[in-house]
């Protein structure tokens, strides 16, 4: 398949005191039928715009696709140079989507019918493969010139996207592999947070959070693996649903543990991200996790849940292993692992919840109370317990699987497996996603030999058992306590700051304690509340029973209609810090 003309607008970042500029970029002409208002009018319109109201603006005639697609892009090469959201700006690919659907507009008339997300601008995150595009998957090593991971097709949730109206923008940086809490990438460079470029947005979905709550887009998707979905919108006061794993599609996202992988849309709102989550869910053969989905899922569309009321008389239940710090080892610790080793390997992994974000929970809980819900404090309620359970889910033993069957459906002709690509390229794929190497040098266990999920009996000990035990534990809360979900704080720590060490060394970027959430698979949502002294985000995180996702949903909404929490950053066009090659 040929490569589609794209823009490629990241680099390696140096932590420098000097402009960061952005590469020159082509531009495509414009036809007289696309010719643009004011800037002033359209920024007034547009800077927050909802899925509805661009919708409005479409049926009225105010403006055509063409019109919005073209301010976003004006608006990512205003600010994309400082903050490094989006690294792929596929101006070509947008400009025809766009200039597809008003054609279909102006033929069908006053009867035309538009799909849900009809002529609505976004960001697709650069592990997820988009047909025609590089699927770098944050790494250097699959943007060798000649040797590029070309995605042949779209991955389901872009497909469906597309489908629904949708127009992608191009595509958000993140870490290799989706592997840090921060969003540095080694093809790419750095991304920075919104609200002030100096500080981290997270990871592995920083690049998406920016690029929303920077207004790039109206809305994009993120994956999660260990929290990088919610810990970065936590960073950037935007919405971000991880929803039960097999509710949406996997297949065609780059791993990092296919085990724990979810994904999810990241938007400004709750109804948009609930318009988005009805277009992404639904079965599909290429993820047998989603098999049997649509029976068990509460049905669509999930903007059917929204109610300002929806708290009123509902019960959570602060985990207490949250506010204490017990540590979950991402990936777990598989069965043959000695228990010495893995109390270790828990201690190494605990992270207190520092004073400042304790404080800002504890206003939101005030908030949670004065939208009618009741909010439970108590040393049983997921205890540390709970967190030793959940961190004998190991999943390390069979993270090559998942890179393997990515590459056979959605690699490039020049390597469908990892041994074609070491055959192509002339090195090796990193250890990260196919194993033989530690998630952190410092952990105190052995490295894992790998081995197939389906065909190895010792699955059962490593993943299906313990999953069982901590789901048990989990559901057994909220029956004996009577609640309907947890609440608790989405990230560990405020944002730090990348332009100086913390504590020393240079920060791998915001924390959360949230892991054991992609471990069992139930759904979570965060959702903006409030900010810090320092004007940087806080975001609380609400879960719930598996296939629940509608009703987490509304309560999300209930809170973000009770409280009003969102402010857009102020951006910047110029920065302190450099791009460079």
């Amino acid at each position: 398949m040929p490569v589609r003309r794209c823009v490629r607008i990241g680099a390696t970042v140096a932590l420098v005191l000097v402009l960061r500029m952005t590469p020159a970029i082509a531009q495509a002409p414009l036809s007289a039928a696309a010719a643009q208002p004011p800037r002033a009018a359209m920024d007034h319109d547009l800077l927050e715009v909802t899925i509805s109201r661009l919708e409005r603006y479409y049926r009225t005639g105010k403006y055509t696709v063409t019109q919005v697609v073209n301010w976003y892009i004006s608006r990512i090469r205003r600010y994309n140079g400082v903050y490094g959201a989006v690294e792929f700006l596929d101006v070509k690919g947008a400009r025809q989507t766009a200039a597809r659907e008003d054609a279909a507009a102006a033929a069908g008339g006053a009867s035309f019918h538009r799909g849900p997300m009809w002529g609505v601008p976004i960001v697709i995150k650069e592990n997820t493969s988009v047909a025609g595009l590089i699927t770098s998957d944050g790494w250097k090593g699959y943007v060798i010139p000649g040797h590029e991971l070309i995605a042949p097709r779209d991955a389901t949730i872009v497909a469906k996207l597309r489908a629904a109206g949708a127009v992608i923008l191009g595509k958000t940086n993140m870490p290799d592999f989706a592997g840090s809490d921060t969003n540095r990438s080694t093809a790419y460079g750095r991304t920075g947070n919104a609200y002030d470029v100096r500080f981290s947005p997270g990871g592995s979905s920083g690049g998406t959070v920016t690029a929303v709550t920077a207004n790039l887009a109206v809305l994009g998707n993120g994956t999660d693996t260990g929290n990088s979905i919610r810990m970065p919108a936590a960073t950037s006061a935007v919405v971000g649903v991880f929803p039960t794993r097999g509710l949406v599609s996997i297949a065609g996202i780059a791993p990092l543990d296919w085990l724990l992988d979810n994904t999810g849309p990241i938007a400004r709102n709750v109804t948009d991200a609930a318009i988005a989550l009805t277009v992404m869910a639904g079965e599909d053969p290429m993820d047998q996790a989603t098999a049997g989905s649509s029976a068990s899922a509460q049905p669509g569309p999930y903007t059917r849940y929204l109610k300002a009321d929806a708290l009123k008389s509902k019960r959570f239940g602060v985990p207490a292993f949250i506010l204490d710090g017990a540590g979950i080892p991402f990936e777990g610790i598989p069965a043959g692992e000695p228990p010495v080793r893995a109390a270790a390997a828990r201690e190494g992994s605990r992270l207190p919840l520092q004073p400042e974000t304790r404080q800002a929970f504890m206003k939101a809980v005030e908030a949670l109370r004065a939208a009618g819900a009741t909010v439970v404090f108590d040393d049983s309620i997921l205890p540390n317990s709970f967190a030793e359970a959940a961190s004998r889910i190991g999943t390390m033993p069979y993270i090559r699987e998942g890179t393997e069957n990515f590459l056979a459906h959605y690699g490039p002709a020049q390597y469908h497996s990892a041994r074609e690509y070491e055959q192509a390229v002339g090195s090796p794929l990193p250890a990260p996603i196919i194993g033989g190497g530690k998630p952190d040098p410092q952990d105190p266990r052995d490295v894992v030999a790998q081995a197939n999920f389906e065909n190895n009996p010792q699955a059962d000990a490593d993943v299906r058992i313990p999953r069982k035990r901590a789901l048990d534990q989990y559901n057994d809360t909220l029956d004996g306590m009577h609640l309907d979900g947890y609440v608790y704080p989405a990230i560990q720590m405020p944002p730090p700051d990348e332009t100086m060490p913390q504590d020393g060394v240079l920060s791998t970027g915001p924390h959360s304690e949230t892991g054991w959430v992609n471990m069992i698979g139930v759904p979570a949502v965060v959702v903006p509340a409030g900010f810090y002294s320092s004007g940087l985000p806080f975001g609380l995180e609400i879960s719930t029973r598996r296939w629940k996702d509608g009703d987490l949903l509304g309560w999300a909404y209930a809170f973000e209609q009770a409280t009003h929490l969102r402010r857009p950053p102020v951006l910047v066009e110029k920065g302190l810090l450099k791009i460079e090659r």
